[in-house]
């Protein structure tokens, strides 16, 4: 690919130091040196989802960033057995207007718990087929015991998870090509 690819990191978590925003920072640093990343820090700045509604700057700066970007990697904590209810929020204003249509999407999954968040993942794989994004199972991943898989400044340290990452990197990009 000679051309840079740009990708898009959602983080389902509003903490400054999420662990799932971590993960997508740790998967960005995996992307070949063609890629421009950006990571959206405004999901708690969007309205809550009304398709009456009037969009706001806000919602209308989301969407101009998913239309830009060429992939999208979603990393979701898990809450009360689905994704957070801002990160719904934001998917839920480009029900109608295509943004995720035909989009790559890298969807993954962290929490402390053994479970690795599987059913927040099950939840959003859901949610991103209604969107009409194009996904893969090659492409998801469900990360068990995320913190003991951090070090203290939040970087990924487990090889395992490095590994499943690089994976899942090199067929995002096999794909593309």
């Amino acid at each position: 690919m000679s051309n840079t690819v740009k990708v898009l990191g959602i983080s389902g978590s509003l903490r400054s130091n999420s662990t799932n925003t971590n993960v997508i920072k740790s998967f960005f640093n995996l992307l070949p040196c063609n890629t421009a990343c950006h990571l959206f820090s405004g999901l708690d700045t969007l309205p809550h989802f009304d398709p009456g509604k009037v969009e706001t700057e806000a919602v209308l700066s989301f969407k101009q960033l998913l239309s830009a970007s060429d992939v999208v990697i979603i990393c979701t904590p898990e809450y009360a057995f689905g994704v957070p209810g801002v990160l719904k929020n934001a998917l839920d204003w480009t029900v109608s207007s295509g943004e995720f249509n035909e989009k790559r999407v890298v969807a993954i999954s962290a929490s402390p718990l053994n479970s690795g968040a599987d059913k927040a993942l099950a939840s959003l794989l859901l949610t991103l087929t209604a969107l009409g994004s194009r996904q893969a199972e090659h492409l998801s991943l469900s990360i068990p015991n995320i913190k003991a898989k951090l070090n203290s400044e939040g970087e990924l340290i487990d090889e395992k998870t490095i590994g499943q990452l690089q994976k899942i990197a090199t067929n995002l990009f096999t794909i593309m090509n």
